[in-house]
């Protein structure tokens, strides 16, 4: 199921739970590879295709975005950009819609 907003869809997403052998961590994290659309007249659009990786944690705090970045799909060249607020919010509800516990 794709999630869309105006100027961003989520098409696909790939996710593998990060183990912690040593267990430094409490509670889960998940990574995330999430491939987007946006619109030609976005800026961040890229010819090269989208991705966001998100490490997503869920523990004390609830589930929750810990990090993301915005890369080119073919270089994996990390974009300097920023989510707005409601794009960050798709990201989140739909890593916890898919995270595999």
């Amino acid at each position: 199921m794709n999630e869309r907003m105006d100027n961003m869809e989520i098409i696909n997403h790939s996710v593998e739970k990060i183990e912690d052998p040593f267990g430094i961590l409490s509670g889960s994290r998940y990574e995330f590879f999430l491939q987007i659309e946006v619109p030609e007249e976005d800026e961040l659009f890229s010819e090269n295709g989208l991705k966001i990786r998100v490490l997503f944690a869920v523990d004390e705090s609830g589930p929750h975005i810990s990090h993301y970045h915005i890369m080119e799909n073919k270089t994996e060249k990390v974009l300097d950009f920023e989510l707005e607020d409601d794009e960050v919010q798709l990201i989140e509800n739909y890593c916890k819609e898919h995270i595999e516990e």
